[in-house]
């Protein structure tokens, strides 16, 4: 069971873990054991998630989203299997959590008349001085 927030837990049921060997420098050791962790979350077919965590999460995802809507984290920076596995758990526990917070609806505001001004007198300013870059007429 892992615990997300007091009202949103997954089933280990719904994590699907798979162990691998680790890519990279390491030695004999690294050879032979398989320490990366594959976690795969279904996101579009868990219970556990409410409607708008789902869409958020499948934003939030990415390119770690596949087509079927399944989500996959790899973790393979420690040395233990069980390292990696708490590192991936606690991966998809954030990207969830982080789902959860409700984005702040923005509030359209207008420019201020001092901006407007500000604005119109710099315009002005600068046309003033491309047009003094004209041609210099001979007089005479």
């Amino acid at each position: 069971m892992l615990q997300i927030t007091d009202t949103i837990t997954l089933p280990d049921e719904e994590l699907v873990e798979r162990f691998v060997r680790a890519s990279g420098p390491g030695g004999q050791h690294v050879n032979k054991t398989s320490t990366a962790v594959e976690l795969r979350f279904d996101v579009r077919n868990s219970p556990s998630l409410p409607d708008e965590v789902r869409a958020r999460l499948e934003k939030l995802a990415g390119s770690r989203l596949t087509l079927d809507g399944v989500l996959v984290l790899f973790a393979q920076g420690a040395r233990s299997q069980e390292m990696n596995r708490q590192d991936a758990r606690a991966r998809l526990a954030d990207l969830i959590r982080r789902a959860t917070e409700k984005p702040k609806r923005r509030r359209p505001t207008k420019p201020t008349y001092a901006s407007k001004l500000k604005r119109l007198e710099t315009k002005s300013q600068r046309s003033s001085i491309k047009s003094a870059r004209g041609r210099v007429r001979d007089e005479g």
